[in-house]
């Protein structure tokens, strides 16, 4: 499996490396107040592809910290009932089962 995800990895740095020299030509970029950027229309999209993986990560930062905080929250809840199980102040008894009607069996 790693030989096929090398040979993979060799095509798409091969085709990516072709499509860089086939985009060499330089482009302007046009901002606002007439401020002009100049550069190889490869390295453009390159680094408006870096800036966006950039900003997805930012975007999913508080997302992963909340449930980084709650994992550990619920860890800590998990130990505090383990040991409070192990000296018995809670009840080991099971909690009742939900109200099922019974099945009919068949004939």
């Amino acid at each position: 499996m790693k030989f096929v995800s090398t040979i993979v990895g060799f095509v798409l740095f091969i085709l990516f490396f072709g499509f860089a020299l086939k985009n060499t030509k330089e482009v302007d970029l046009h901002f606002f107040l007439d401020y002009e950027l100049r550069g190889p229309l490869v390295l453009m999209l390159l680094a408006f592809f870096v800036a966006g993986a950039a900003f997805g990560i930012l975007a999913l930062a508080p997302t992963v910290f909340r449930q980084r905080r709650e994992k550990w929250q619920h860890k800590y809840t998990i130990q505090a009932l383990q040991s409070a199980a192990g000296t018995g102040v809670v009840a080991t008894t099971p909690p009742p089962p939900d109200a099922v009607p019974p099945v009919a069996p068949r004939h």
